[in-house]
């Protein structure tokens, strides 16, 4: 082979690789981080942790690491927000109760909140509700990446007999 012929190895392609988008901490220590892109499940292991925490949002830019591309690193940092999740004692408001009431048991109806977020209505029987409640809540992660393509930063879940409303707000 000359210098002439190619030799297999591929030119720094991490421009091209990168990844820009919102992401999830999943894990994090003191040495690395994973994170989940919001929008596609893709899991990223970061080779060195920039000060995340679990439980956090970003948005942001992550290049490849030399030479496998196997982990990565934090390029741009945009934007970086806990996510709280909370099982509230508060009741259902009014218009989750209606919302409620006009759909059959088992059924959810999504809705987008007055400014930022979303709130999610489930018709659920009466004897269920806890363990409906139990059941949203043993999802953070999916709670957490949901807050996170909606850009806010707590879930309060809220029941009451027949009703459990999911709020995602800022």
């Amino acid at each position: 082979m000359t210098d002439d012929q190619d030799s297999g190895a591929t030119p720094d392609t991490a421009s091209q690789d990168a990844k820009t988008g919102t992401f999830l901490v999943t894990h994090a220590d003191d040495e690395s981080a994973v994170l989940t892109d919001v929008h596609d499940g893709q899991v990223h292991t970061l080779a060195e942790n920039p000060g995340l925490a679990a439980a956090e949002a970003i948005t942001g830019t992550l290049t490849p690491v030399p030479p496998m591309g196997v982990s990565w690193e934090v390029g741009d940092l945009d934007e970086q927000w806990a996510i709280g999740v909370e099982d509230s004692d508060l009741a259902p408001t009014q218009q989750e109760r209606e919302i409620a009431s006009g759909q059959a048991v088992g059924e959810l109806t999504r809705q987008e909140r007055a400014g930022a977020g979303e709130l999610h209505v489930i018709t659920v029987p009466e004897d269920g509700v806890e363990q409906a409640v139990a059941d949203v809540l043993d999802d953070e992660d999916g709670l957490r990446s949901r807050a996170a393509r909606l850009g806010v930063n707590r879930v309060e879940v809220r029941s009451d007999d027949g009703v459990v409303s999911v709020r995602y707000v800022p």
